[in-house]
């Protein structure tokens, strides 16, 4: 089983709590938004812990490096099998500011021509109602735990 680490970036506005998701870049998703938005993150291998991979990961993927308390939420498993463990932890970041890693593509299919894509074509900050409507359905329990974990104080 693959496995996956990432941070749900969180903040709170008028006691409301806000979660911070990316969409993935790339000509596969750029038609696509409700249910394909998710939590930065990324695979991991062995040798590095998965709460430094996710914060790596986060970094790598909006120009941001998290850091405070972080709350470890229950991991998922997603549709194709990825195994996704998650951490939450209070933070700002300005959404139009992220600057994401790259990846190489072959695009159209069997052109032969090679573009460059960002990891992550945008981000932005949802009420628990939007994010959910946003987020892969799988990672939905990510929200619900860290809201749960937020209205005990």
């Amino acid at each position: 089983m693959k496995l996956s680490a990432g941070i749900l970036l969180f903040r709170l506005r008028n006691n409301v709590p806000e979660f911070f998701l990316v969409h993935p870049g790339g000509p596969f998703f750029a038609r696509k938004d409700e249910g394909h938005w998710t939590v930065p993150k990324g695979e991991y291998p062995p040798s590095e812990s998965p709460l430094d991979a996710a914060i790596r990961e986060f970094e790598e993927e909006t120009g941001y490096r998290p850091s405070g308390n972080f709350i470890e939420l229950g991991p998922i498993v997603q549709k194709g099998g990825k195994k996704v463990l998650c951490w939450a932890v209070a933070g700002e970041l300005n959404a139009a500011a992220i600057r994401s890693n790259t990846f190489e593509l072959e695009w159209p299919p069997r052109s032969g021509k090679k573009k460059l894509y960002p990891e992550i074509d945008k981000g932005d900050w949802f009420t628990l109602a939007d994010a959910k409507k946003k987020i892969k359905a799988a990672q939905i329990p990510f929200l619900e735990e860290l809201t749960a974990i937020l209205s005990r104080g």
